[in-house]
């Protein structure tokens, strides 16, 4: 199956590096990071989950809960987590789901055959507290994440999620924001009280609201 931005976050069982879970519960109200790596002892993702263990204080002060997913045992995954933890200096909490039969990758259309027809793609799914699918980003085998690119975005969604603002092009977190056009230029005033500024009747700005 084919997973769309909007669809509702398929939920899972499955064994892993801390034992049994279930996607749903595991997640809780939290926003939810499901990413994938073509397999164990991979050099890009050793430095990936090492980098993502070492953003946790980021992840939580932003209430998200991270999943990384390979397709080795959690048996293999445990012997990785301790050369992850030894080469990237930290400490790898996160559970690391084990998917021997493709089960989950499966679910989340994680292997492209043109790219392997075994290993999973390096997807990346951002998902809300409601289950719905915000975000896709999938990465070739060769190219490592940007995790601070992944921290913006979420930043950006969150906001976004409660404001009727959106983010324009290399926003950062505390930078001006546009009014979505579904809001009339007079009634900005009202609904953003710290100011705006008119570019052009399509763009207008705003001072981020939750600052």
């Amino acid at each position: 199956m084919s997973i769309r931005l909007g669809d509702t976050a398929p939920n899972f069982q499955a064994n892993t590096s801390i034992g049994e879970i279930d996607f749903y519960e595991y997640l809780g109200d939290s926003w939810g990071v499901l990413f994938s790596h073509p397999a164990d002892y991979t050099p890009v993702c050793t430095t990936e989950l090492g980098k993502t263990a070492a953003l946790k204080g980021e992840f939580e002060k932003r209430n998200v809960k991270v999943l990384a997913l390979s397709v080795d045992s959690a048996e293999s995954h445990k012997g990785w987590i301790n050369d992850i933890n030894e080469t990237q200096n930290t400490s790898v909490e996160f559970p690391i789901i084990a998917d021997p039969d493709k089960t989950v990758a499966n679910l989340y259309d994680m292997i492209h055959p043109n790219a392997s027809e075994t290993l999973t793609v390096r997807s990346l799914f951002i998902i809300s507290p409601d289950k719905k699918v915000k975000l896709i980003i999938t990465y070739p085998a060769s190219t490592g994440r940007n995790f601070n690119e992944v921290l913006r975005v979420i930043d950006s969604l969150q906001l976004t999620a409660n404001y009727s603002v959106a983010t324009p092009a290399d926003w950062k977190d505390g930078e001006d924001v546009i009014v979505v056009n579904s809001i009339k230029t007079e009634d900005i005033p009202a609904k953003f009280p710290k100011g705006h500024r008119v570019i052009k009747p399509y763009l207008r700005t705003t001072p981020q609201p939750n600052k």
